[in-house]
């Protein structure tokens, strides 16, 4: 019997007998997970996607906002310039109530956003300063206004609560 000759059995695997050493054998048998069973993805479904969503409506929004304060005309321009009208005052509005319950801080965000889009142009009407251009730097400037003070004050507790458990 040449010295190669298991090596060629095992290669043709022709007999049941090799086969069922090779199964005798077999790590599986023992409680050890095979290669296809060690690959898996428990992460939940989506929540890597959260971060990308959020990045491109904070990106529409500055080029709708761009687009606006540059007076430039562009299919764009509407879509964009209303998304940030909506979108800026919502987060900032958000992330003030961020007590509230998870389904209740949304609707009141957008919400808000309305009302304090509606009392800009209100105000920009009445007062006769009406320019798309100067009701989207008001709308920015009052989000930014809303927004400021919230993170201020989560920062603030982050720091307190790292302090305190020192």
């Amino acid at each position: 019997m040449p010295a190669n000759e298991p090596f060629v059995h095992f290669l043709r695997l022709d007999g049941i007998r090799r086969l069922r050493d090779i199964e005798a054998r077999h790590p599986a048998l023992r409680g050890a997970k095979t290669p296809m069973h060690t690959i898996t993805d428990k992460r939940p479904a989506g929540g890597d996607s959260l971060p990308v969503i959020a990045g491109a409506a904070v990106g529409i929004a500055a080029i709708g906002a761009a687009l606006a304060l540059a007076d430039v005309h562009s299919p764009l321009r509407a879509p964009f310039t209303l998304f940030f009208l909506l979108a800026a005052p919502a987060l900032a509005i958000g992330s003030a109530l961020r007590g509230l319950d998870a389904l209740i801080r949304p609707v009141l965000a957008v919400a808000g956003a309305l009302a304090l889009d509606l009392l800009v142009a209100q105000a920009m009407l009445a007062l006769r300063l009406w320019s798309a251009r100067g009701g989207v730097a008001a709308v920015g400037c009052l989000s930014l206004l809303i927004l400021v003070p919230a993170l201020l004050t989560r920062l603030t507790r982050r720091q307190r609560m790292t302090h305190s458990q020192e």
